[in-house]
């Protein structure tokens, strides 16, 4: 039954067409780099992603540690910097969430890097508008992180009590 449907559907104008596009070794060469330069970009946000969970999961294992303690039982000094870590969990939150969706853009850029080489609908403006997108994004993501780092150089910097 599985094979006559498939034998139904790759006889059909459409999957013809779709197969004999995609046949090409020389064209899929072409769109495999095509889509490098974009792979290695969501490579990176990765390992910025990395970094950047990295950075958030202590501070919010030290907003526990400090939460943990009764409020009166809070120095000052603690106070403080329970404040301040809530602002740069705040500011993680927003590296991370530019960050995302600068990693969902870009794969959708290469999707459609991929879907453009095969169908005769041009949407190379797309593909731009979103590469263009996933760069603005990631810039975002990166001004958000490197707020948070300039937070965390102030709050060293504090005299301690």
């Amino acid at each position: 039954m599985s094979l006559d449907l498939l034998a139904a559907v790759l006889h059909t104008p459409f999957a013809a067409d779709i197969l004999e596009r995609t046949a090409s070794t020389p064209r899929v060469q072409q769109v495999v780099q095509l889509s490098l330069a974009p792979a290695f970009l969501l490579s990176a946000i990765g390992a910025i992603m990395n970094v950047i969970m990295s950075r958030m999961i202590w501070i919010a294992r030290r907003v526990e540690n400090i939460e943990e303690k009764m409020e009166e039982q809070r120095t000052a000094r603690q106070a403080r910097e329970l404040s301040r870590l809530m602002r740069r969990r705040k500011l993680m939150q927003g590296a991370i969430m530019f960050s995302t969706a600068a990693a969902v853009m870009i794969s959708l850029v290469i999707g459609l890097l991929f879907i453009a080489a095969y169908i005769t609908v041009q949407i190379g403006t797309v593909i731009a508008i979103l590469w263009v997108l996933t760069m603005v994004l990631l810039m975002l993501g990166l001004g958000f992180f490197l707020l948070e780092t300039r937070l965390a150089a102030k709050g060293a910097q504090m005299p301690k009590d």
